[in-house]
């Protein structure tokens, strides 16, 4: 049975930064890249970045500004994503997706699995 079961976020401040990690378990990992989507209220689910499990190569949307960085942990099966300089617009539910990576006016994945999700919530 595949689990992505993502952790962190919360309330932070503007300005502040947050961690978030996702943890996979059941996937054999060689055969998938890794990302993270967001969603903010009323709004659609946006790629925010992926990272190829083998080579470790990143890949992030294209609104995406350098406040983000994607990273991994081959040994726990662990993805995260770091946030920096938060703001306001920045609250969304954030979800960990397990697919292939794929470029079609930008990058984003063809996700076979997703997270449950975890709320970031900025406050201003």
């Amino acid at each position: 049975q595949v689990q992505l079961v993502e952790s962190g976020g919360g309330l932070v401040q503007t300005g502040g930064s947050t961690r978030l990690s996702c943890v996979a378990s059941g996937l054999t990992m060689s055969m998938y890249s890794m990302g993270w989507y967001r969603q903010a209220p009323g709004k659609e689910r946006e790629f925010v970045a992926a990272i190829n499990w083998n080579s470790g190569r990143t890949y992030y949307g294209d609104s995406m500004d350098g406040r983000f960085t994607i990273s991994r942990d081959n040994a726990e099966n662990t993805m995260y994503l770091q946030v920096s300089n938060l703001a306001p617009e920045d609250t969304a539910v954030f979800y960990c997706a397990a697919g292939n990576l794929l470029y079609k006016q930008g990058w984003g994945l063809t996700v076979d699995y997703w997270g449950q999700g975890t709320q970031v919530t900025v406050s201003s």
